[in-house]
């Protein structure tokens, strides 16, 4: 079993309030969103795993039983070509829980436009294997926001 733990401070809001089709339909994987609070922030990693995909705005880190969870900082920030978004690991880095992997600023993404809601998703996954998912409440980085089994 795997526990996913929020790479944000932030308040947890569930996938169906994301303000993008693709997430709030599951359509990526099941898991659940973070609205950051509005603040520069450093987006950590929300399990033990490999990077095995980084973008500035966007990062899956894949733990040692194979379960991939992705991290979305913002709704269509691939749009801002990295601008605002600082990278602290590389492609291909093994990571502990908690380490830092991309220094952002939510407030900027929200001057750009964009949302700062941030998709946290368990890839190829079943609602039915996740348990204990966060849909509300506050959530600082490092709580747990599902249980992967």
């Amino acid at each position: 079993m795997t526990t996913v733990t929020s790479p944000l401070t932030g308040r947890a809001i569930g996938l169906a309030a994301v303000p993008d089709p693709v997430f709030s339909g599951a359509m990526v994987g099941p898991g659940t969103a973070i609205d950051p609070v509005r603040e520069p922030s450093t987006a950590v990693a929300p399990v033990d795993g490999i990077i095995v995909s980084l973008h500035p705005h966007a990062f899956v880190v894949v733990d040692d039983q194979g379960h991939g969870v992705l991290t979305h900082l913002g709704i269509d920030t691939v749009q801002l070509n990295g601008e605002g978004f600082e990278l602290l690991v590389n492609k291909g880095d093994t990571v502990r829980r908690g380490d830092p992997v991309v220094r952002w600023n939510p407030v900027a993404v929200e001057a750009a436009g964009k949302s700062p809601i941030c998709p946290i998703v368990a890839l190829e996954a079943t609602a039915e294997s996740l348990a204990d998912l966060r849909e509300d409440g506050d959530a600082k980085a490092g709580d747990a926001l599902f249980t992967w089994q």
